[in-house]
């Protein structure tokens, strides 16, 4: 292959701030150092066994093995819309407003190639979850960063972006409960998302892959719970985190019936659905009883209590998340200046402890890092007790 081929695509992509971390991990692992990660958001906890076993099942009959719906299968869907109208009182046509996709993550960056052309302007906030900036580029989009910290006010930073913006914006991605800060909103925040997209003719999409995983209420509100909202977006949910299946890569998108069909052509294009014993396994996963998920939070708030009570207790002040699965903790004062980056391999090196730099979810992060659940309780003590050492 020619060396001097370019790839615009491709070369439009920011260097992977995670990669420079990433490496300096692995090289001490294979020194023989043990390294607690608690960076990558990956679920360490398993899949409850009933799902497991419809999974095994399925499994075993061939005409399971066959390709599947693109779109996901007609039960899944309409256990997809049952889900919605019993939790959140949201009415949802599984024949029009439903598609399934292979995670979130999929499916958000093939709805954002399918809707944004060159050129197109669409808004996220910084920092933010990655694929939501990095499917922008790929699409050839704009991509507009609105700052999301506690001291600024979203909304004036959105409509001063608004008024700054030509051409007009098409999209705004956001996701709550927020991934890297923690941040949940409630439904008068979602009301004036709505107004201010109808407002301006945005398309609104949710990533509602936390939904669960709150820890002071008994579920976070959906986007789609506002009179108007299926008019000018979509949410997304994901069963990664709340049923521990991530792995399995399910997810699915709901809202407009146009902004749905648009993903379900690309995707007809480009598979053939998930394997569907995955699919059925996915069916008793939302039909069953969800005790399965209060006891998946329950060990998530455990976690976020031992570790954000060892922090302070170190000299660390952090505060306590109130949703997701992940501590936002912001870089200790005698070491702001080295960046979040630099301080990253410095826990690495002289902690043990892998965590995942602020700066990877945009440059308003780059004062903090994000600690993730993903280890038990004894490991995280173990974390404390490194980190504790090299801040005193």
């Amino acid at each position: 292959m020619d060396k001097s081929m370019k790839f615009s695509r491709v070369l439009r992509l920011p260097p992977y701030v995670f990669a420079e971390v990433d490496k300096l991990k692995m090289s001490l692992r294979r020194a023989d150092k043990d390294i607690i990660d608690l960076g990558m958001g990956n679920p360490d906890l398993p899949t409850p066994p009933h799902v497991v076993d419809k999974l095994l099942e399925a499994a075993q009959k061939p005409s399971n093995h066959r390709y599947s719906a693109s779109r996901g299968i007609a039960k899944l869907r309409a256990a997809i819309a049952n889900w919605y109208r019993n939790r959140y009182d949201v009415d949802i046509d599984p024949e029009s407003e439903v598609v399934v996709t292979m995670g979130a993550k999929e499916g958000i960056s093939h709805l954002v190639l399918s809707l944004i052309s060159p050129g197109d302007v669409v808004f996220a906030p910084n920092p933010t979850y990655p694929i939501h900036p990095y499917s922008v580029i790929i699409a050839g989009g704009d991509l507009r960063s609105i700052p999301i910290e506690k001291n600024r006010d979203f909304f004036q930073d959105l409509q001063i972006a608004t008024e700054q913006t030509w051409p007009r914006p098409k999209m705004l991605i956001i996701s709550f409960p927020h991934n890297p800060t923690t941040e949940v909103v409630d439904l008068e925040f979602f009301q004036k998302i709505c107004n201010f997209a109808k407002e301006n003719d945005i398309i609104v999409v949710h990533d509602f892959a936390y939904a669960d995983l709150v820890f002071d209420r008994d579920m976070a509100p959906s986007f789609l719970q506002i009179d108007g909202a299926k008019t000018i977006g979509v949410e997304f949910f994901s069963m990664s985190k709340s049923y521990s299946m991530p792995g399995w890569r399910v997810g699915f998108c709901i809202g407009n019936s146009e902004i749905i069909a648009a993903l379900t052509r690309i995707k007809s294009y480009l598979d053939y659905g998930i394997f569907q014993p995955v699919q059925i396994a996915a069916i008793i996963a939302l039909n069953s009883d969800q005790s399965c998920v209060k006891d998946i939070v329950n060990i998530y708030r455990s976690r976020r209590d031992v570790l954000v009570d060892g922090l302070n207790r170190s000299g660390w002040p952090t505060d306590r998340p109130k949703a997701t699965m992940f501590v936002w903790a912001g870089i200790p004062e005698k070491f702001q200046d080295m960046g979040s980056v630099e301080f990253s391999k410095f826990l690495i090196r002289e902690a043990g402890v892998a965590v995942s730099p602020g700066r990877g979810f945009g440059e308003y992060g780059d004062g903090y890092v994000r600690f993730a659940l993903v280890e038990n309780e004894e490991r995280i003590r173990q974390a404390i007790r490194g980190i504790r050492r090299v801040l005193r």
